[in-house]
């Protein structure tokens, strides 16, 4: 089986599309074209089905997703092995991130490590948190650097880095500043920004409401932590942030039932030898905790 045309299929797979494989190849879209061809004609099987312009895996192609994804991380470990013989600390390391780690806590450690490790070329994806595990998960990122997952998530390995005070937060001139007792029952009668559900961050918040019975008024939920805290501070409603991000435009709420923390950490997947560039990134991390 063509190494070739497994790593053309998982592509098609995970892209549900031939243009964006082929782009992610540099090669044509005929020529992944033929290559899952071939595949399909070695296995005399159908992949793909093809409905328009929507491209969806058959339950043959389901199947064969995990063991390609395990062939691709093989070779990579493979690869790695060899390009580590030389010893030095160098060649690519793919690194995905959440944007609000890059933008608050990954600089210093950038700086140190591209200063002391001038041949590793870091290719740095932003996204959400729980896309970057299943970046990882998929073997297309080595590392990354995230929330970690308020549960364990199979074959992902993680490494506490900082902990993450979250502080409940309203515009300063807020009537809930006003108050002088504040609990979780009253913060659930007024309208919140949260992030969104289908984040680590968001799951937190909305746990502790539904161990407590009560309900959450989400006015608007959004990803981006930066717009929570815009959208807060003009005073749209409360929210929950890491207490770094707490300015003079908002203020925190002393909520005497709750106390909320996340934790930032590194994440890499169980079956993929590290490389050299991403070991020395992870001591990079750790050293940061000190700091």
């Amino acid at each position: 089986m063509d190494t070739q045309n497994l790593k053309a299929f998982l592509l098609v797979a995970e892209t549900g599309s031939f243009s964006l494989a082929a782009q992610k190849l540099h090669l044509t879209q005929p020529a992944v074209s033929k290559r899952v061809a071939q595949l399909e004609e070695q296995l005399n099987i159908t992949l793909f089905d093809r409905i328009g312009r929507t491209i969806s895996t058959t339950e043959a192609g389901e199947a064969l997703l995990p063991h390609a994804r395990a062939v691709q991380l093989e070779i990579q470990a493979a690869e790695q092995s060899v390009r580590d013989l030389a010893g030095e600390v160098r060649g690519r390391l793919r690194l995905a991130t959440s944007h609000h780690i890059g933008l608050h806590r990954l600089p210093p450690v950038l700086s140190f490590f591209s200063k002391t490790y001038p041949g590793v070329h870091l290719d740095i994806d932003f996204m959400d948190s729980e896309q970057a595990y299943d970046l990882t998960l998929r073997g297309e990122a080595e590392i990354a650097v995230v929330t970690l997952a308020p549960a364990p998530v199979g074959s992902i390995i993680t490494r506490a880095i900082w902990p993450d005070p979250l502080d409940f937060m309203v515009q300063a001139e807020h009537p809930l500043c006003k108050q002088r007792k504040m609990d979780l029952e009253e913060l659930s009668r007024h309208p919140a920004i949260l992030p969104g559900l289908n984040t680590y961050t968001g799951q937190i918040v909305k746990n502790l409401f539904d161990r407590r019975g009560l309900p959450v008024q989400i006015a608007i939920a959004t990803n981006y932590l930066e717009t929570i805290r815009m959208m807060a501070a003009v005073g749209l409603g409360w929210t929950v942030l890491p207490r770094s991000m707490l300015d003079e435009s908002l203020a925190a709420l002393p909520i005497r039932d709750a106390r909320l923390e996340r934790t930032l950490g590194v994440v890499h997947h169980e079956s993929r030898s590290l490389s050299r560039a991403a070991r020395a990134f992870i001591d990079a991390l750790e050293a940061a905790m000190d700091r």
